[in-house]
């Protein structure tokens, strides 16, 4: 039994031709590879046959002539292209059944097929919904996030209960919606869910940007981004929705993301005499021939401090009000931040030496303050091109610096590789503004003209500006100012800061040099450490909460922030 294979190429297509022979194994063979022909292959065609070649670029196959096909086919018929293709090469099984193709089938994956042949038949009272084409979407959204346990996507665990998330709620209304297939409903990896930033539980998001592969018309719904937030509470928000290119992913073609921190411009107030802070920092200053900066302060040199109690304190701080001094001073230290820097003290525990924790700041600005009701409020917008898990952290820098009269250059040594421990400012005051694609947006108006089918129109999110301003407004402006009211979360915050006797903040220093006392080393206990509370992660209370923040309720473990030990894969996933 001779089987040759020839092979022939089109610009689609790849098929394979089985010529058959029943004498001259060896020798034909060898005739073939030598480029000759049998003697009784001459007789057959005569002496003007011209042997079939391989064509391999596709651009013509040489015709077997008609006597040679006819002995070549196995069934004597002379219709080789119309033969079955054997799969099977081995010259043992010539009779084995050969397999058929669904053409149905032709471009996709078998074994999905398969399993959903099987679940069709583990559930033959469903349905099977229409097949409707999927597209590479942006999706434009904007949330509250307080009564939310972050962003992103968390499956619900055996045993505990559902994690409320951003993402959460998102893909339950884009399913019940028709814009995510049944098929697709159990797991958003399978149409490619991304985010460009990943927000920490409670953080509010103006603006954000969600890519996947959705059903852009859906039969029956005139107005798909109306019908979506239709199903969506109403601390979420979809603006909108537009296609965008396939390879398009939403947190690795981000750019940059603005964030802006809020927090009462009281926290800028020195530490009260007689606090554990003040006497520690005052201590260590005297040891290095210094003296405390805030000396006969203003604010506590009008009052006897011993009597006076946190109640009284916090009404005359929010009385207080920021000089020009102390908006110059904001201003120079936070220029420290701008460029690459190593963040590694500004996020969770990290090896100094990653390369990881490099971080590129655009621009970052304090803005003039404001009062609304009786506080005065200062705003810090920060333009980066990314930000890792809990970077909050550089505004407990920026405060403490300006409120203790510590030298700028101790960010110098922040950057570098000593560790310290540096506590998060509280959750209430961040707000992810937007995020920004700037290169995809010029690549695709370089590349493409409005005109041409592939074109996608630029990511902006000032097509929606008096929708978010509004609900910027609503749902997280009024939320922040009116549980800093009621509960005095970022004065309890401040009292907490001031109340440790540790050597954490030994940094905090008029000669701005990091002290061995405060240096955080690997596999070293430290005594008595900063222990920071869960309760200024919180961003949502309760309407009828009144009750202020009480800073010594919060001593026992139960209460206790424990920083989270996160894999670098997960400390990729949690940048924002």
């Amino acid at each position: 039994m001779l089987n040759l294979t020839v092979l022939r190429r089109n610009t689609k297509i790849s098929r394979l031709i089985s010529i058959t022979r029943e004498t001259y194994f060896s020798s034909t063979c060898n005739a073939f590879m030598d480029r000759k022909l049998p003697a009784e292959a001459e007789s057959l065609s005569g002496p003007s046959f011209k042997r079939p070649r391989l064509d391999l670029e596709g651009e013509g196959n040489t015709p077997i002539p008609k006597e040679l096909k006819t002995n070549l086919s196995p069934t004597g018929t002379g219709n080789v292209a119309e033969q079955p293709i054997d799969h099977d090469t081995s010259c043992d099984s010539p009779n084995k059944p050969k397999k058929s193709k669904d053409k149905n089938l032709r471009g996709r994956r078998r074994r999905d097929q398969v399993s959903r042949d099987e679940w069709q038949a583990r559930n033959p009272d469903a349905s099977k919904e229409p097949r409707l084409p999927k597209r590479e979407c942006a999706l434009m959204i904007g949330f509250c996030g307080s009564k939310y346990s972050g962003m992103q996507f968390q499956k619900t665990q055996p045993g505990l209960p559902e994690q409320r998330t951003i993402e959460g709620e998102l893909f339950k209304a884009l399913v019940t919606a028709g814009a995510v297939s049944k098929d697709n409903s159990e797991d958003p990896v399978k149409v490619g869910l991304a985010r460009a930033a990943r927000t920490d539980a409670g953080v509010h998001a103006v603006g954000n940007i969600v890519s996947l592969k959705m059903i852009m018309s859906v039969p029956g719904v005139d107005d798909l981004c109306a019908r979506i937030n239709t199903l969506l509470p109403p601390d979420i928000r979809l603006w909108g929705f537009q296609r965008v290119q396939r390879s398009f992913n939403a947190r690795l073609l981000c750019d940059a993301r603005k964030y802006t921190y809020f927090f009462p411009s009281y926290l800028l107030i020195p530490p009260k005499p007689g606090s554990h802070l003040n006497c520690v920092l005052r201590e260590h200053a005297t040891s290095q021939g210094c003296e405390i900066p805030w000396n006969n302060d203003p604010f506590w040199s009008t009052i006897d401090p011993s009597t006076s109690t946190w109640q009284e304190d916090m009404i005359r701080k929010r009385a207080w009000r920021a000089t020009p001094a102390h908006l110059e001073r904001l201003r120079t230290i936070i220029q420290k931040f701008e460029k690459t820097h190593n963040f590694h003290n500004f996020t969770v525990a990290q090896d100094p030496g990653d390369k990881t924790n490099n971080r590129f700041m655009k621009k970052l600005q304090v803005a003039e303050p404001a009062v609304y009701g009786e506080t005065e409020w200062i705003a810090v917008s920060l333009d980066g091109q990314s930000f890792m898990l809990h970077q909050r952290k550089m505004m407990f820098a920026l405060v403490m610096i300006c409120r203790t009269g510590t030298p700028n250059s101790l960010l110098d040594e922040l950057f570098e590789l000593t560790r310290v421990h540096i506590p998060k400012m509280p959750a209430l005051g961040l707000l992810l503004e937007y995020p920004v694609f700037t290169g995809y947006n010029t690549r695709i108006a370089k590349k493409l003209a409005p005109s041409d089918p592939d074109y996608r129109e630029p990511i902006d999110f000032e097509n929606y500006s008096e929708e978010m301003n509004s609900f910027k407004q609503q749902y997280i402006y009024d939320n922040m100012r009116s549980i800093e009211d009621r509960k005095g979360l970022f004065d309890g915050w401040i009292r907490s800061i001031d109340s440790y006797k540790g050597n954490d903040f030994l940094y905090l220093n008029p000669k701005g040099i990091i002290p061995p006392e405060a240096i955080i080393r690997k596999g070293e206990r430290r005594q008595d450490p900063f222990r920071e509370r869960k309760v200024f992660n919180l961003t949502s209370f309760a309407e009828d909460d009144s009750e202020k923040v009480q800073v010594e309720e919060l001593t026992d473990e139960a209460n206790e922030d424990v920083e989270e030990s996160l894999t670098k894969k997960q400390l990729e996933e949690a940048e924002g």
